[in-house]
């Protein structure tokens, strides 16, 4: 019975321990992540919060990658993470909300939701983050926010006053009207959802760009989430790992340390971390991350056989990270880096029958692009993503074998009058159909197409014939067909 005289110690104790741990924790600055449509302002928003002129400089008006900024608004610090808003850019979209705090959705009031507005809605539900709405360009003539408001119920978001609880804003970016209240529901949004701190905990946060400088190395531009950044101390993810040799901040000023939510650039990086990935500093085990990075599902290898294959550049590794998600379904990746194209990306390419496609990457100079003119290396390039693509699917289509359909090998020829012969063959892949043309090869080289007449199978008609079937064909073609000679026939033909 003794032991019940140590209770009250023991709960006095442990709530001591509880406050002290609670003390030690610092109020945290949101970090907010901007998702709507394209072309419904999220740059030009952005342009105004932080006084810059971003979309002028960016090549077809969309921001092409992802960077972010610190600003102050009633002596509080708020932090951007800027998304692109092109629907190729899903992936960092995706990051962008899961690194974030808090959203702003922008709507645009002279339109309303439009369907990458639903998925930047559906990210949002699927990463719990809470959010904002913006309505944008509401000094546009066109402008109806009551309609916008009722539109948005049909698309699950429920505003105050709607039957919900989400807040919302009218801004322009040209007068700057609301954009001060806009903020003020951040920093509202943000007390509430209590973001703390804490400043002995190991460091650690997220890689929002990589890339290599020619006189810095490797640069890393962060988001810390919690513990303090300094000079000095090891840092790793579950790619790369280092020691920081300089901090700076947003700026590209040189720092002596950074608390949370602050946007930094860290140089002492061995290798060039993923874009997206955790990061870790001190004596923290990066086992610890490991659960928590996103692996993307490989296609099949037999589909990849039957792809174009490719080598991927671009400027920085953000960009290679979403260059790589949309070629994955398009072409067989067979090497994907930032930088200049090198010689050998273009040895890499020639000896691969590969073609070089390249987002906001040059060749590292003349030599280089006068080897991949001569190898007859192909480069497909474009500072426009969506323009990118677009070349990359012409290409597929007219440079990509027909998927064959069935394949049969000659074993025997019967006879011939005019165009028409009958040879004897057996079916060595997928299935051989009457009435479709086939290309005739022998040893590799085309003879020209002919088209199937009838087809036997043990001298009895048949509309196809599957693998491993031997039959007898009548077809017409002007080519003389001989034993060992190939039939393949397309799906298309």
């Amino acid at each position: 019975m003794a032991i019940f005289l140590y209770l009250p110690y023991f709960f006095a104790t442990l709530t001591r321990l509880m406050t002290e741990e609670k003390a030690q924790l610092k109020k945290r600055p949101p970090i907010v992540v901007v998702l709507g449509h394209v072309d419904h302002g999220k740059t030009s928003l952005l342009d105004y919060i932080r006084k810059s002129r971003v979309a002028t400089r960016e090549a077809g008006g969309i921001t092409q990658s992802t960077g972010a900024y610190e600003i102050i608004h009633n002596d509080e610090r708020i932090t951007f993470v800027d998304t692109p808003g092109h629907e190729a850019f899903r992936a960092m979209r995706m990051r962008g909300a899961t690194i974030a705090d808090i959203a702003v959705l922008v709507v645009a009031a002279d339109e309303g939701p439009k369907p990458q507005t639903e998925e930047s809605i559906k990210i949002l539900e699927e990463s719990n983050t809470p959010y904002v709405v913006a309505f944008t360009k509401t000094d546009s003539p066109r402008a109806d926010i009551e309609k916008v408001k009722n539109d948005l119920m049909n698309v699950g978001v429920f505003l105050e006053g709607y039957g919900g609880s989400v807040s919302y804003q009218g801004v322009s970016s040209k007068t700057g009207e609301g954009i001060s209240e806009l903020l003020d529901l951040i920093l509202l949004l943000a007390e509430v959802s209590e973001l703390k701190y804490d400043p002995y905990a190991n460091p650690r946060g997220f890689i929002i760009e990589s890339r290599k400088d020619s006189r810095k190395g490797i640069v890393a531009s962060v988001i810390l989430k919690n513990g303090i950044l300094r000079p000095g101390i090891d840092v790793k993810t579950i790619t790369a790992s280092g020691r920081i040799k300089i901090l700076e901040d947003f700026t590209g000023s040189p720092v002596k340390e950074l608390v949370p939510s602050a946007p930094a650039v860290i140089i002492g990086f061995e290798e060039i971390p993923a874009v997206g990935e955790e990061f870790i500093c001190g004596d923290a085990d990066v086992s610890e991350i490991l659960s928590r990075e996103v692996k993307n599902k490989p296609s099949s290898e037999e589909k990849k056989e039957n792809m174009l294959p490719a080598i991927l550049k671009a400027d920085v590794a953000g960009s290679i990270e979403v260059l790589r998600e949309i070629m994955e379904s398009k072409v067989k990746i067979l090497d994907a880096s930032s930088g200049d194209i090198s010689d050998g990306d273009v040895k890499s390419a020639s000896a691969a029958g590969a073609v070089i496609i390249s987002f906001r990457s040059k060749f590292g100079n003349k030599a280089i692009e006068s080897f991949a003119k001569n190898q007859r290396v192909t480069v497909l390039d474009s500072d426009i993503i969506y323009e990118l693509v677009k070349s990359v699917d012409e290409y597929v289509e007219a440079n990509t074998a027909p998927e064959i359909a069935g394949r049969l090998e000659v074993l025997g020829v019967f006879g011939k009058k005019e165009d028409k012969q009958i040879i004897g063959g057996k079916v060595s892949d997928g299935v051989i159909r009457t009435g479709k043309k086939v290309e005739i090869r022998r040893k590799g080289i085309s003879l020209g197409d002919g088209k199937i007449i009838n087809l036997q199978i043990s001298k009895v008609d048949a509309k196809e014939v599957p693998a491993g079937t031997e039959c007898g064909i009548l077809i017409d073609s002007m080519a003389t067909i001989k034993i060992g000679d190939e039939l393949s026939q397309t799906a298309t033909k």
